[in-house]
């Protein structure tokens, strides 16, 4: 009987018995899946969630869920990301920090205020003040002779752990409410979300019925937090915007943060991950005070978009009242929603009701900005939001540029559409490593990254006006000599055109009663 084997698993040099011998083959070379292009990370603070813990959420629900309700706080988490769900984002990772004076909300059960003592004491399962609108009932179960403990958080879902029988001793059954929460009762009824119990100091209290207690005493830890805790700091414990590390963000925002000294480090974060930073000025920020920030901060880099500290009116439903808030949040969404060879030019902005250029449109107020003032910016790699468009009376980004000097690579664009072909690379072709370096291996490689260039051609995020081919891959002999092949290195040339993007649209009318038209 024939013997079956993967492919490569068998020496077929040293065969010695004759037989049939069937190897099951895999491609040779490997299609590229094109990287996440809307994936936000969000850096900021929050009244509930693990504490620089990346989170993954796409809605306002989730968010809630995650990191408790938006507050008006100066580094909130929510608000840049409820603005960029205005814009159609879906995909976040949060990541929340605090002052280190965060506290979690807690109860005791059955306090006995004579003797100080308890038998239980519950614990949020996370600081901050969310946690203090956590109630616990202890109620009759539904098995007779057994004891039902239910949790309730506003905006969760609400958790009961039932019978709890008591036939063995009080000792017994408190240590048995205690596993229940923190372990779980069974598959369907998991360790709590909400909750940690721990032993107090009275197991001998026999149970009796708890009506809504509150939880209480939980702090947010907010208050001492600034800039640079939000940048935090990297290591074998990541805090701040370090915690977004491997989490296939292309897009990052630090809620709030307009210190110009935080630009250094979030360019070297983005180039290193990958991530589109988006940033903003002070709130009233001048144009004179935005372009010597920029040139005090000496930063260069097509990894950061700095957008001016106009920052805009938005109706914050959550609160029901309206804010004023920075535009990076809006920035974010508009460029999650976006295929990356596009800006974020001209794009029409939800949500916004007003700026401090402008004024409330609710006033009727109808100030903009004037060619020199789009002028000074946008020379000095600055950005604005602003109404009215190049197409239409609507809120939009007006420039579309990172803070690079080069204009071959200023473009909101250049940096999305690198940042995605490097990222799909470094994603996919990590599976020749280890193979012998051969004229099949270069074909290979070669065919794998033409396979995925030719793709982003017929899709429209390369190419070039004459619709020639946009690219060009060599990895052969010609890139590949026997004294480097010898050292284990294998290099791979790729060229590729971008699309250019209509900045400056000129029409050219030639008009008159003395001019003449011939048809075609």
């Amino acid at each position: 009987m024939g013997v079956i084997s993967q492919g490569g698993s068998l020496n077929t040099a040293a065969l010695t018995v004759p037989d049939l011998y069937v190897q099951i083959l895999t491609p040779a070379s490997t299609s590229l899946s094109g990287a996440s292009t809307n994936i936000i990370g969000v850096v900021g603070t929050a009244t509930w969630g693990p504490v620089n813990t990346p989170v993954v959420f796409g809605t306002s629900q989730e968010r809630i869920e995650a990191f408790g309700p938006m507050q008006t706080t100066a580094f909130d988490l929510a608000t840049p990301v409820s603005a960029a769900i205005v814009q159609g984002a879906s995909d976040f990772v949060g990541v929340r920090v605090t002052d280190g004076t965060d506290v979690a909300a807690s109860c005791a059960m059955l306090y006995d205020s004579t003797s100080a003592t308890y038998p239980v004491l519950l614990s949020a399962k996370y600081s901050g003040t969310a946690g203090n609108t956590i109630t616990a009932d202890l109620t009759t179960g539904s098995a007779p002779g057994t004891w039902k403990l239910v949790f309730q958080m506003p905006n969760a879902l609400p958790e009961a752990f039932d019978n709890l029988s008591a036939s063995d001793g009080n000792a017994s059954f408190w240590s048995d409410l205690i596993s229940a929460v923190n372990s779980g009762q069974s598959s369907a009824r998991g360790a709590s979300a909400l909750v940690v119990a721990s032993a107090g100091t009275n197991s001998g209290a026999a149970p009796s019925a708890v009506s809504s207690q509150t939880f209480a005493s939980g702090e947010d830890g907010n208050s001492g937090v600034t800039a640079q805790s939000l940048l935090g700091s990297d290591g074998t414990t990541r805090t701040g915007m370090y915690a977004l590390r491997g989490q296939s963000c292309s897009i990052g925002v630090l809620s709030g943060v307009t210190d110009s000294s935080t630009w250094t480090a979030q360019i070297s974060f983005g180039l290193a991950e990958g991530l589109y930073m988006i940033t903003s000025g002070p709130s009233g920020e001048s144009i004179a005070d935005a372009v010597s920030n920029r040139v005090t901060a000496a930063v260069d880099s097509y990894a950061l978009k700095v957008m001016l500290g106009d920052w805009l009116y938005w109706y914050d439903s959550e609160n029901s009242l309206t804010r004023l808030v920075a535009p990076h949040g809006f920035v974010a969404g508009c460029l999650a929603m976006l295929s990356p060879e596009l800006p974020s030019l001209n794009k029409q902005l939800y949500g916004i009701v007003g700026s401090q250029k402008a004024g409330l449109v609710s006033d009727g107020q109808t100030m903009t900005y004037s060619s020199a003032e789009l002028t000074s910016l946008f020379e000095n790699g600055l950005d604005v939001i602003c109404n009215p468009a190049p197409g239409g009376a609507y809120w939009c980004v007006r420039g579309g540029f990172n803070v690079s000097s080069n204009p071959e690579i200023d473009g909101d664009e250049y940096t999305r559409v690198t940042n995605f072909i490097a990222e799909t690379i470094s994603n996919g072709m990590g599976i020749y490593i280890g193979l012998a370096m051969s004229p099949t291996l270069f074909s290979n490689v070669e065919a794998t990254l033409t396979g995925f260039l030719s793709d982003l051609q017929s899709r429209g995020i390369i190419g070039t006006t004459t619709g020639s081919t946009a690219y060009s891959v060599t990895c052969s002999s010609t890139n590949n000599p026997q004294s480097r092949t010898a050292l284990g290195y294998l290099q791979a040339d790729i060229s590729i055109t971008y699309f250019g993007v209509n900045r400056k649209f000129i029409v050219n009318i030639n008009g008159g009663a003395d001019v003449t038209v011939s048809s075609q």
